[in-house]
């Protein structure tokens, strides 16, 4: 008995291919990074620093609020230190880093969460640049450790270290996890020297930013160094 053949795809199935293929939802990824970072420059939000918090919001509410909005800032490129000194000015050096890096967390799975779905796909075929595969192979072989040192030196983009983890094969509980911890330090200090800002020659804001300087330096030499490691551990062509 022949076997009937067999029907072309419909405009209906071609199309959901299309719109469901890497580049597809690579564009809109990029399409959304253009939209939040145009949000950010619109609705200016650092201006939290200068002109504080709604006079209608108050306790508990205006914590949960700023620590959502902190997410979302952080995954539309707005500066983690701007929004970690806010943090200090407006609730205190215990408060603001409790929100902080609960909003760090938020806002890393976040863009993790759009890397991942969106991207992951269609930017996995390009890494073929020599340093660029051995980073790819660090992050997904040792996800956990590897995070924990990019969330510990404050000179690594945030934007870019998230979205460059979810190109790798990193698992989502390594990556929040070591987002979580890593980030403490550098983000207590920044929240320190916020809640002190009033009083730039106390010995506490002193200290908090003596800290930043330090780690940032630190942190330029350790970068330095994996860089030129993963270049010397790249396989040769």
């Amino acid at each position: 008995m022949p076997v009937p053949a067999r029907q072309p795809d419909g405009l209906p199935t071609r199309l959901a291919q299309t719109l469901l293929s890497p580049r597809s939802r690579l564009a809109l990824l990029l399409l959304l990074l253009c939209a939040a970072a145009t949000s950010m420059l619109i609705y200016e939000p650092q201006r939290l620093v200068t002109h504080g918090l709604p006079e209608q919001l108050s306790g508990g509410v205006a914590g949960f609020l700023f620590t959502v909005a902190y997410g979302l800032c952080t995954a539309a490129f707005v500066p983690r230190p701007v929004l970690n000194v806010a943090a200090g000015a407006l609730f205190g050096t215990q408060a603001g880093t409790v929100s902080a890096v609960i909003g760090t967390v938020i806002g890393s799975g976040i863009a993790f969460g759009l890397g991942r779905m969106l991207g992951q796909d269609a930017l996995r075929p390009l890494l073929r640049a020599r340093w660029l595969t051995a980073a790819d192979r660090q992050l997904s072989r040792h996800g956990f450790r590897s995070m924990l040192v990019i969330r510990l030196l404050p000179g690594v983009p945030f934007a870019a270290s998230n979205y460059g983890a979810s190109v790798s094969r990193m698992s989502w509980t390594a990556f929040l996890t070591a987002t979580a911890l890593g980030s403490v330090p550098n983000t207590a200090a920044y929240v320190v020297a916020g809640s002190h800002a009033t009083a730039p020659t106390s010995p506490v804001f002193l200290a908090a930013f003596g800290f930043i300087a330090l780690s940032g330096l630190g942190g330029a030499v350790i970068a330095w160094r994996k860089r030129a490691l993963l270049r010397g551990a790249a396989p040769r062509p």
